[in-house]
């Protein structure tokens, strides 16, 4: 695979469409998902020339802790319906290339197995559950498993309606239907493989809870993050922010860091594109808040045109998807080779040594603001030339 396109069609090709669609589908007719894809190409980077870019670097620090790389691997539900064994391959992807994975309340496998493979690699995400009561459990178990990083994912109040797991029966808890049992018949190989395994479940919930995926998560309010940020005492990340007035607020509750994401459009599909939202939160919290991002990254240069926006860290959610589906631990392996020489690549022909030098300094702004700035240089070449 040389590319997230390569992936996603390998996905397809493997998956039953049941499973492809789960990945793969978004909110409503899915143009939301579309226009976070797209809008990357409208941004431009601006080359330079002449500059020492022999040795590079790609480290990152956030929140205190060290990566190789400024991309991690997003919260996701279920990953072991894309191929067995996918928790235990990201955690281990994690340790191996230094970079976070998220535990989602929703993994398949249990919290704290994934942070045992994952070590402090593993950050736990948390759904608010069936009351608070749960989710201040979820939390505290967090807690006992040794993780230092929760993100609450706050941009769900209500899962909304996606069009292609209703047409394909897909439900949480899983349930065969006539159409699924024919779909994974004509996919054999997946079949056998995962049936082997055991048919993936949710399993971080609390004792005789059930996750159900349609349910309200309307109590991720303000009063829960109040009482979250008292009880938590890592670091604590909101999950979903899309306003400026929502960062601001949620900065000033006491979080760490603030992750800007449109849910890769899964929520609403009439949302903004995540990365036109990235720069206003920007300019809202000023420079020293931590900004993660998500939404619409396909590949190494999508990274350095988010962190020339504004972002510190940048999180990659469908692209893993696709490859584990594609080829397992191989083709998330090819999948991350791509990401990081590309981003490398990126920076070389920006004349930049290391990510931490990305500044919106490095678009290119077709129109006005370009004329004005070629004007500005023409004007301080003249002054210079007659120095």
């Amino acid at each position: 695979m040389y590319s997230t396109e390569d992936a996603r069609r390998g996905a397809q090709r493997r998956l039953p469409r049941l499973v492809f669609d789960f990945i793969d589908g978004a909110a409503g007719r899915e143009a939301g998902a579309q226009r976070n894809e797209v809008r990357f190409d409208d941004i431009y980077l601006q080359p330079r020339v002449m500059e020492n870019v022999a040795s590079r670097s790609l480290a990152t620090e956030i929140l205190g802790q060290k990566f190789d790389v400024p991309f991690g691997i997003a919260p996701m539900g279920m990953c072991n319906l894309v191929c067995p064994g996918a928790d235990r391959i990201l955690c281990k992807a994690a340790v191996q290339r230094a970079m976070p994975v998220c535990v989602s309340s929703a993994a398949s496998s249990t919290l704290e197995d994934m942070r045992e493979w994952a070590g402090n690699r593993a950050w736990f995400q948390l759904y608010y559950g069936q009351s608070e009561e749960a989710s201040l459990a979820a939390v505290e178990r967090a807690a006992e498993a040794g993780y230092d990083t929760l993100l609450l994912t706050a941009d769900v109040p209500q899962v909304s309606r996606r069009v292609r797991d209703q047409r394909n029966g897909f439900n949480v808890p899983f349930t065969l239907t006539l159409t699924s049992f024919l779909d994974f018949a004509f996919h054999p190989r997946w079949s056998v493989s995962t049936l082997a395994a055991g048919i993936p479940s949710p399993k971080n919930m609390g004792k005789g809870d059930q996750f159900v995926r349609g349910a309200s998560r309307a109590g991720a309010d303000w009063e829960f993050l109040a009482k979250l940020r008292k009880t938590w005492q890592g670091n604590l990340i909101v999950k979903g922010i899309t306003s400026a007035w929502d960062a601001l607020r949620v900065r000033d509750a006491g979080v760490d860091a603030l992750y800007v994401s449109n849910h890769g459009g899964r929520q609403l599909d009439s949302v903004p594109p995540a990365i036109d939202l990235l720069p206003r939160v920007r300019e809202a919290v000023g420079k020293d808040m931590p900004l993660l991002f998500d939404s619409g990254v396909r590949n190494g240069e999508d990274v350095v045109k988010a962190l020339a926006l504004g972002a510190d860290f940048v999180m990659l959610g469908r692209p893993v998807l696709f490859a584990l589906g594609a080829a397992g631990e191989q083709g998330l392996s090819s999948m991350l080779d791509c990401y990081t020489k590309d981003t490398d690549a990126a920076i070389a022909q920006l004349g930049i040594t290391s990510v931490a030098g990305l500044w919106s300094g490095v678009l290119y702004e077709p129109g006005t603001a370009a004329r004005e700035g070629m004007s500005n240089l023409s004007h301080s070449l003249k002054v210079a030339a007659r120095n």
